[in-house]
Order: C-alpha cells, then sequence, then structure tokens
C-alpha cells in the first residue's frame, strides 16, 4: 500500500515562479519592441533611399553574425540569415565601425576593397554599398546596410545622414540598449 501526501502550497514557491513568468513576458515584450522597430526602420529607409535592400547585420558573438532583419525590393534580393565572410570582418574593421564610421562605396567593381569583401558582396549581388554601425553602450550592436544591387550608386550627403540617423535611433531605443548581449 502506498501513502501519498499533499503537501501544502508554499507561497514562496508561487512567488518565484511568478517572478520568473514577469521576467519572461517582458524580454518578450521588449523582444517584440525591437524587432517591430527594426521592421519599421528599415522598410523606411529602403523606401527613402530607393534601394533594392536595407539590412540589418546583428553581432552575435565577438564580430560573428548575420542578417537578421532586411527590407527588399523584390524576393530576388533576400539574405536574411547570411553571414559574412569571417575573415574578411575582423578587429580592425570593427574598430573602425566602433569609431562610428560610415562606409559609402559606390560600385564595388572600382573601389578599393579587400579582394574577400567584393567577393562577398559579389555573392550578395551587390553594386553600391552603405553601412553605418549601430553603437550601444555596451559597443558595436549591429550593422545597418543599405544595398543597391543593379547599378552604381553614387550616395548623396543626405542617404548618409540619413542611414547614421536611422542607426542611431535604433542604438538609442531602450529595447535595443538595454539589451543583453551574449
Amino acid at each position: 500500500m502506498q501513502s501519498h501526501s499533499n503537501p501544502k502550497p508554499n507561497p514562496n514557491t508561487k512567488v518565484h515562479r511568478d517572478r520568473g513568468l514577469q521576467r519572461v513576458l517582458q524580454r518578450l515584450i521588449r523582444t517584440m519592441e525591437r524587432d517591430t522597430l527594426v521592421i519599421q526602420t528599415t522598410n523606411r529607409l529602403r523606401e527613402s533611399l530607393q534601394v533594392d535592400r536595407v539590412a540589418l547585420y546583428y553581432f552575435y558573438h565577438q564580430w560573428h553574425g548575420q542578417v537578421t532583419f532586411e527590407a527588399i525590393s523584390s524576393e530576388e534580393f533576400s539574405i536574411l540569415g547570411s553571414t559574412g565572410p569571417d575573415e574578411c570582418f575582423n578587429s580592425e574593421y570593427a574598430a573602425l565601425y566602433l569609431a562610428g564610421r560610415i562606409r559609402a562605396i559606390p560600385d564595388i567593381e572600382s573601389e578599393s576593397i579587400a579582394t574577400c569583401h567584393r567577393d562577398f558582396l559579389r555573392s550578395l549581388r551587390v553594386r553600391a554599398n552603405l553601412v553605418a554601425p549601430v553603437l550601444t553602450s555596451k559597443g558595436l550592436w549591429g550593422l545597418l546596410v543599405a544595398h543597391h544591387c543593379q547599378a552604381p550608386r553614387q550616395w548623396s550627403p543626405s542617404d548618409i545622414v540619413l542611414i547614421q540617423a536611422q542607426a542611431k535611433v535604433l542604438a538609442t531605443a531602450p529595447c535595443i540598449c538595454n539589451e543583453l548581449q551574449t
């Protein structure tokens, strides 16, 4: 014969569980806010710049990352989930972006860039490239990138100001700047 007891509920366990659920819920809300902000920003930027693609390249670990969001003019330009060639983006390039570098390349075929970088951009069907860092208080969170794929493009000073301003909007948004990086 087995005897079962029905232990009394411990109020401390319930409080602990409720706090845990609250933390999970808060993180989910921040993630949804972040995703909405990035989607709106990339869509607005793509329309304003009239480019084929605007992407957010997110760094998840020491200069390793991937395209986590994109706004595209056509499905053929999708690079969602793409990762960069690790040997191309190193500490030297990271230092430039950490210092606030904005990079505007009107034509990857005539620009003086590393061969691995040119080959990588070609593989993404990029012809002109505009990049701004998303810098939070914790460092380089990501890169906001505009790609013109069908022809060279001379980036105007207002294009550069616009992408820089949108990168700053992302970097200072509480749902991003307060995010824990792993």
